[in-house]
C-alpha cells in the first residue's frame, strides 16, 4: 500500500490541462489528472482512496490486492 501527496507547487499544478465543460468544486484538473493515473497504473484486483485533510484533498492511496486461487 503506497500514499503520494498531491501536487503542491506552482510548478506541478501548471503542469496538469484539462478541459471540462463546467466548474470544478472540490477536486482540481490536476488532481483529477493524477487520480486517473493512480487508477491505470493499477492491476485488476486495486482501488484508489482518494483522503482529505483540513478541507481539501491531500493524498491519494493506492491499495492492491492479489488473488490467493485462481478462479475457475
Amino acid at each position: 500500500m503506497t500514499t503520494r501527496q498531491i501536487a503542491s507547487t506552482r510548478e506541478e499544478r501548471e503542469e496538469c490541462l484539462l478541459s471540462l465543460d463546467g466548474p470544478l468544486e472540490v477536486l482540481t484538473p490536476c488532481q483529477i489528472t493524477q487520480i486517473d493515473q493512480a487508477l491505470a497504473e493499477l492491476g485488476p484486483f486495486s482501488e484508489v482512496r482518494l483522503i482529505k485533510s483540513r478541507g481539501r484533498l491531500r493524498f491519494i492511496q493506492k491499495v492492491e490486492s492479489e488473488e490467493l486461487v485462481p478462479t475457475l
